[in-house]
């Protein structure tokens, strides 16, 4: 399967056997072919690493681009657009080198590590209403609908300074946003109208009358600098910011409460020893095998990876989630080792691209594990582990429904 071998292409994204489990050619392309020829959704070809230390590489090189609005690209979805990737939308934040870095500057500072422990309680006391709410409504219950969707959703709302009763507006636009097979152009073209009217409304409200929001401290300091940020840059902040805000999270939780019930154990082990917490997130995080599309990146000059020569123009797909099963970095990397320390998972990326709200997510994810261990440690899938049901058709990975009882 290695990279022009002539061996018949992989179809990608490769099915898991089951929803928590990674899929079998995993292992055997990251011991016999690092760089693997693929074919794309949109019918376009990339090549796929899943090493741990060629997919690090590669998000870390300026040479690997996202740039993936370029005529050779290759396009992830067969919409027109060719995907959520491939859009004159995510072009518009600035993708490298100073203006991806004052981007980031000036986003960053409000996903710093004293930011997200001044907001805490807030996550705290928004997932306890939640758990509330959920317990009132009795058992058996779908734990991602009641908690996992609506917190991280909440947050970022607030964080935005948008209203939160929009939230399944939200939650449609960016589906569409993210779509990999499941919706046609015409819808993904008029939801994405609507999401960025919705957007430019609220900038320009924001800018008519400010609050202590994100965006309402991007116009300020845009206003009072120049060189800020340009009001479509705002909406792509905005839009960017509430689609990776809720839609990553608010899956990785039903998924990491979903890894944490499969084998009861571990939910065990978490009752009896709550500072095993943190690492429990970091280990939910690297054990993924759900995460969705993995991180495409376009090579504007040739380079090697993996001992293979990658000519300019290629696509490459980092699949960060084959990565961290990679068992010459993480021993016994098959298993689910709660305590594991040290982690240098890739679930947030690596470089100068790392997801830059990391932090919110690590914190929001650590809140929700806190408050359900301790409000409800008999806490068990109301479902066979087989049972649980793929999230299809997006660029992101995770679970329908997590149907649990206590």
């Amino acid at each position: 399967m290695s990279q022009g071998d002539g061996e018949q292409v992989l179809s990608y994204p490769i099915p898991g056997a089951a929803a928590l489990e990674p899929p079998a050619e995993w292992a055997r392309l990251r011991q016999r072919c690092p760089v693997a020829l693929v074919k794309l959704p949109s019918g376009d070809e990339a090549s796929l690493l899943t090493r741990y230390d060629d997919v690090r590489q590669v998000l870390s090189d300026p040479r690997f681009t996202r740039r993936l609005n370029a005529k050779d690209a290759a396009r992830i979805s067969d919409s027109e657009s060719g995907g959520v990737f491939n859009t004159e939308m995510a072009m518009t934040i600035p993708q490298g080198g100073d203006g991806h870095q004052r981007w980031r500057r000036l986003v960053g500072k409000w996903f710093t590590a004293k930011r997200m422990a001044a907001l805490r309680p807030g996550i705290e006391a928004m997932a306890e209403r939640l758990v509330d709410d959920m317990v009132a409504l009795g058992h058996p219950a779908d734990l991602k609908a009641s908690l996992g969707f609506p917190l991280p959703v909440y947050v970022i709302c607030d964080l935005l300074g948008v209203p939160a009763a929009d939230r399944d507006r939200f939650a449609y636009w960016s589906d569409t946003l993210l779509n990999l097979t499941r919706y046609g152009q015409a819808e993904i073209d008029a939801a994405q109208a609507e999401f960025v009217r919705y957007m430019a409304a609220h900038v320009a409200a924001k800018r008519a009358e400010p609050d202590d929001d994100l965006l309402s401290e991007l116009i300020r300091g845009t206003d009072a600098e120049g060189g800020g940020l340009s009001d479509s840059e705002l909406v792509a902040t905005g839009i960017a910011l509430l689609v990776a805000g809720h839609e990553t999270t608010a899956n990785m939780i039903g998924k990491m409460v979903g890894m944490l019930l499969a084998d009861r154990r571990r939910w065990e082990r978490l009752v009896a020893d709550r500072s095993l917490v943190r690492p429990a997130v970091e280990e939910a995080l690297r054990f993924d095998a759900n995460s969705g599309f993995g991180m495409p990146r376009y090579l504007g000059e040739e380079a090697e990876v993996g001992g293979t020569l990658l000519p300019r123009g290629t696509t490459v797909v980092c699949s960060m989630a084959a990565a961290n099963r990679d068992e010459s970095v993480f021993d016994g990397a098959g298993d689910m080792d709660l305590g594991r320390s040290p982690n240098p998972h890739l679930a947030f990326g690596a470089g100068a691209h790392s997801c830059l709200g990391q932090s919110l997510a690590r914190t929001e994810l650590q809140v929700v594990l806190e408050v359900l261990v301790r409000r409800l440690p008999s806490l068990e899938l109301a479902v066979a582990v087989a049972d649980l049901r793929r999230l299809e058709g997006l660029v992101v990975g995770g679970l329908r429904e997590v149907p649990v009882r206590w």
